[in-house]
């Protein structure tokens, strides 16, 4: 055996010890809420642009995207802009004609100037409107047209929106590929973090997600990433793709 066969044999092992601690979720829970009422995952930029994901994730999606090679990123939810760049200096690491697509209903023209000045520019393509209005998942779905692709929903955050966006999008994904929803978290948190949002325990992106596992069979939860991570805005929100769709073309 390699010496880096030894090394992902060791992290596998790690991975269900990880699993098997009954006391680490709660520790984990405990700590992302202390440190989210310190506005904690706002602490952070990639490239210098705002990126508002925690640190864990980032890597997360760094293996995801190295071990997938995808031709087009999508990701709805732009905000500063700092997860787009971060993908696209992913992309750009790869190499090939690779772009990644960053969907928002209101990109802010100050966010938007930052990144078409930005280095990585070439590597994105912004496109505004709701994530779930038919003419921007149409638009969407004639950018990624045969290419392999990885998604990201980081928007709105109530079940309904998810739902849509999941319905919409994840028939972009192919088999071995991931739709991954950020957020899952407000499910397992006080509803006083969610006071003055449309979201909050119960209607949220987890809840999303459990809904759309249940009339789709084309993904699972990569619980083995929940257990390697530990502090992750998206328990249960890895989604892996295991069956290429019947059909093409966004969801009725």
């Amino acid at each position: 055996m390699s010496e880096i066969a030894k090394f992902f044999a060791e992290v596998a092992r790690n991975v269900e010890g990880l699993k098997a601690d009954p006391d680490l979720l709660p520790f984990s829970r405990m700590w992302l809420r202390a440190v989210g009422a310190h506005g904690y995952s706002y602490n952070f930029t990639w490239w210098g642009r705002p990126i508002i994901q925690l640190p864990q994730d980032i890597l997360a999606m760094q293996e995801l995207i190295l071990r997938i090679q995808p031709d087009v990123i999508v990701e709805t939810g732009v905000a500063h802009g700092g997860s787009l760049v971060f993908s696209a200096s992913m992309l750009e690491l790869l190499g090939g004609d690779r772009t990644a697509i960053g969907i928002d209903i209101d990109i802010r023209s100050h966010n938007r100037a930052a990144l078409e000045e930005h280095p990585m520019r070439r590597r994105m393509h912004l496109v505004e409107g709701s994530s779930i209005d038919p003419a921007v998942v149409t638009e969407v779905h004639r950018l990624v047209a045969g290419k392999r692709a990885l998604v990201f929903l980081d928007s709105n955050h109530t079940h309904e929106h998810v739902l849509a966006e999941l319905r919409a999008y994840a028939p972009l994904v192919d088999e071995g590929s991931y739709v991954v929803v950020f957020d899952t978290l407000i499910e397992d948190l006080p509803e006083s973090f969610s006071v003055g949002r449309p979201w909050g325990p119960g209607n949220n992106p987890k809840t999303a997600v459990l809904a759309y596992l249940r009339e789709c069979d084309r993904f699972v939860v990569n619980d083995d990433i929940d257990a390697k991570l530990q502090l992750s805005v998206a328990p249960s929100g890895y989604l892996r793709c295991v069956k290429n769709a019947s059909a093409s073309g966004p969801a009725a």
